[in-house]
């Protein structure tokens, strides 16, 4: 019996929490979206005995009541089990109960990490987008990793074995990340970390790590990396197979220290070189602004506002609100929202900022969730803090948020869009904290624009490209005074972006 639970004793009772989502990014303030009432509750125990290990899962489902019992394959004479629950409010008829077994391992730290197993399993199998979990019979997955974790003697190793679990629903999105991991997304959310200013995403189609923009002024903006070149080694290390968590995690590091990284550039076909990149303190201020002066065909002398959206952190949507309120103070006649290489964030940012734009009771996105109900969500009684005229841009570096909120913007007549087309990331993701501090991203659903127009590994194509050709149009050389060009009037997109305002403009003064 010690052989297989350690220092266990029988029937002891080993409570564990179940986490809290540590972003819910469903549900933007004063938004209409159904849900259903189910508070979660998870306890595991731990008794031996000579029969098989037992698995019992209680789940909120809709549907009518069933009960399966996994008979175990393993031959172990004296085994431990696990007895995970989850009460809902919602009547018996509701609920799903599952019987599986497994042998639980004789090494603590993955003793611990079998139960974070059991946490993220359990979540997967209640909200996972896909109701097939990619064609597999996710209750023998169970089964099988715990049978492969048996014999592992340390929690990294366990951890790689979720991993290769949850890699065989076929989204790279729904993934699990240690708990140092998590620490540095959640300092990254917040707003600041120690790293090299680089934002990277997997490239669904080849898998590859890719780099969606870099910090201005960062240590990877100065040693020349760019949005599109792919990141091929750090410190050494292969990326083959490695996330974006955890080859951020990799490039983080105290202030002071080097990392040396292998990146391919993306202008060059198969060159790579290595760069060796200094450690700073990241400042990742979601929001800067200007406000540039503009000349209007007939003459007139404006301002539009310039507000640039790097990401969607916990405070976008207040630093959103504040920057619009101050440059309206300032007598601002139009806006442009520049959204570039933005690679995302928190959902809910996004759906905040996109209603000080809208008034009334529009769609922001709709949702389709894991049994094809398609659900919108709609602003109630929304009021818009200007209705200035507003172009927004975007390239291909705009994914996830980005795309959600110039989607809300675009199909609902409020922004024309410029640049080039998104990345094309249609899916929305609750994270979770386990009991053990690590986080489980899950896809939860997938979302369509207002419009109903397919985003994931689709984009949006913009209404505008920013084309050389427009920008050399003997209008457009006319309305600029050359040698007071700013840096941002030079800017081929704002330049187009300022067109468009007044064409906007034209057509208003005609009606």
């Amino acid at each position: 019996m010690k052989n297989l639970c350690g220092n266990l004793d029988a029937k002891a009772a080993i409570p564990v929490k179940l986490g809290k989502p540590s972003s819910v990014v469903l549900f933007p303030r004063r938004s209409r979206f159904p849900t259903r009432a189910c508070h979660r509750k998870v306890s595991v125990s731990v008794s031996v005995s000579a029969e098989e290990a037992r698995l019992k899962v209680q789940c909120c489902r809709q549907g009518g009541w069933i009960e399966s019992a996994a008979k175990s394959a393993f031959g172990f004479g004296v085994s431990a089990s696990f007895f995970f629950s989850v009460f809902c409010h919602s009547p018996p008829a509701l609920a799903e109960s599952l019987t599986v077994a497994f042998p639980v391992s004789r090494a603590p730290e993955v003793n611990a990490v079998q139960r974070t197993l059991v946490e993220a399993w359990g979540l997967i199998r209640e909200t996972f987008v896909d109701p097939t979990f990619n064609h597999q019979d996710w209750d023998l997955k169970l089964q099988q990793t715990m049978v492969e974790m048996f014999p592992l003697n340390s929690a990294d190793a366990a951890y790689t074995k979720i991993s290769g679990m949850l890699s065989t629903l076929g989204d790279p999105f729904t993934r699990i990340i240690s708990p140092k991991e998590y620490q540095g997304f959640r300092i990254g959310s917040d707003g600041s970390l120690q790293g090299v200013g680089l934002f990277i995403n997997v490239e669904p189609r080849t898998g590859h790590l890719v780099v969606l923009s870099c910090i201005e002024g960062s240590p990877a903006a100065r040693a020349g990396i760019h949005q599109g070149d792919e990141l091929v080694e750090i410190n050494g290390e292969r990326l083959d197979g490695i996330d974006s968590e955890g080859a951020a995690q990799r490039l983080r590091g105290n202030a002071g220290t080097i990392v040396t990284v292998k990146v391919k550039d993306s202008g060059k076909i198969s060159y790579i070189r290595e760069v060796k990149l200094p450690r700073e303190y990241i400042k990742l201020s979601p929001i800067s602004k200007a406000i540039i002066p503009h000349r209007s065909p007939d003459g007139e002398l404006t301002k539009t506002g310039y507000v640039k959206l790097s990401a969607f952190s916990q405070t976008a949507a207040e630093d959103m609100k504040n920057a619009i309120q101050e440059m309206e103070n300032q007598g601002v006649h139009s806006y442009i929202l520049d959204l570039r290489n933005n690679p995302g964030g928190l959902v809910k940012a996004g759906l905040d900022v996109a209603q000080m734009w809208l008034d009334g009771d529009e769609t922001l996105v709709n949702t389709i969730d894991r049994n094809g109900n398609m659900l919108p969500i709609n602003m109630i009684d929304g009021h818009a803090i200007t209705h200035d005229p507003l172009v927004v841009i975007v390239n291909e570096g705009s994914a996830s948020a980005s795309e959600i909120l110039a989607g809300a913007l675009h199909d609902n007549g409020r922004a024309i869009l410029v640049g080039h087309k998104t990345f094309g990331k249609g899916k929305i993701q609750s994270v979770t904290e386990l009991h053990d501090g690590s986080a489980l991203f899950v896809t939860v659903a997938k979302y369509l624009s207002p419009a109903l127009h397919d985003i994931d590994q689709v984009g949006i194509t913009p209404d505008v490209q920013c084309t050389t050709e427009m920008l050399n149009s003997p209008k457009e050389l006319s309305t600029k005074d050359k040698t007071s060009v700013s840096s941002l009037e030079a800017d081929s997109c704002i330049m187009v972006a300022e067109h468009e305002l007044d064409m906007e403009e034209s057509k208003g003064t005609a009606s």
